[in-house]
């Protein structure tokens, strides 16, 4: 190999790590999904790139602003839902353990698989 040839090579490896990097970056969103389970049902899935509030039965309250899920209010006496942190697109879980409620993320769209509480 010649000096020319290892340039060449670097240079389309720069520029596919330049195209990977950007669509990790700044790729479209669609398909993140918030899913909300109440009492191990489905009681909706949103789309996180509408900002919303979303009233969950007579419990809790939770927001999707700028692609991010937190809780906002909820009638539990120790109100740990509200101080978790929030959720987006990389993932995780918000759990109201007292009113049974769940909010989690699913990459695909699709239902995200919900652990039932015992009651």
């Amino acid at each position: 190999m010649k000096k020319k040839d290892l340039i060449l090579i670097g240079i389309i490896l720069l520029a596919a790590a330049a195209c990977w990097a950007g669509f990790r970056m700044f790729g479209d969103q669609k398909g993140n999904m918030l899913v909300i389970t109440v009492d191990g049902e489905v009681y909706g899935t949103y789309d996180l790139s509408v900002d919303q509030e979303i009233v969950i039965g007579s419990t809790n309250r939770c927001e999707i602003k700028d692609g991010v899920v937190r809780m906002t209010e909820a009638d539990c006496p120790d109100q740990l839902c509200r101080k978790q942190k929030s959720i987006d697109a990389s993932g995780g879980t918000i759990v109201c353990l007292p009113n049974k409620v769940v909010l989690e993320i699913s990459q695909d769209g699709k239902d995200a698989q919900a652990d039932t509480i015992a009651q």
